[in-house]
């Protein structure tokens, strides 16, 4: 299991210095003196789905589990800032990641993605962002500075992760990954 994290972080760190795809004129440009900021964007674990009155979930076992895969998985990974929207099952996903960099939660408001404040509080650093199925690929949008989503992820889907890197040049670059 460590051998294939590994594997997974190498590949991973090959891919993000190989693939780019290039801006529009839309693109959020950066001071050219700034660092590069890059986003990991990912959506919650599973949620009990058992009451569908609930609007508020917890993760299930499996979630809580896979909240523990992206904590392997980002072991590498030395985040500045960890934010997710104010659900328990985005939360829950994001506090194996948080506690193991000892970082806090910061809550993003899910109906104002890339807001001006999130942009300057997340400037030139590397952030994990959690978020939904039908937020998480928006959200990766809205940072890249044009549309490369489409359409929600797939409810069955909790394996996505999104890699946004925002350039000072303003040649920005974006990985859609799976992770199982």
């Amino acid at each position: 299991m460590t051998r294939s994290i590994t594997l997974l972080v190498l590949m991973l760190t090959f891919l993000f210095s190989c693939q780019t795809t290039p801006g529009n004129k839309n693109d959020i440009s950066q001071n050219k003196s700034e660092k590069s900021t890059t986003y990991y964007f990912i959506r919650h674990a599973e949620k009990n789905t058992s009451d569908a009155n609930n609007k508020n979930p917890e993760l299930t076992a499996e979630g809580k589990q896979r909240a523990e895969h992206w904590k392997m998985i980002f072991a590498e990974v030395d985040f500045d800032a960890i934010y997710s929207s104010d659900f328990i099952r985005t939360k829950e996903t994001a506090l194996p990641t948080a506690e193991s960099k000892n970082l806090s939660i910061k809550i993003y408001d899910h109906k104002n993605l890339n807001s001006a404040e999130f942009r300057k509080a997340t400037l030139g650093k590397k952030v994990l962002v959690v978020g939904h199925t039908n937020t998480t690929p928006y959200f990766a949008n809205r940072t890249l500075g044009y549309d490369h989503f489409e359409t929600d992820i797939d409810e069955s889907e909790h394996g996505k992760l999104f890699i946004v890197q925002i350039n000072p040049n303003g040649k920005n670059s974006i990985q859609d990954l799976t992770v199982n």
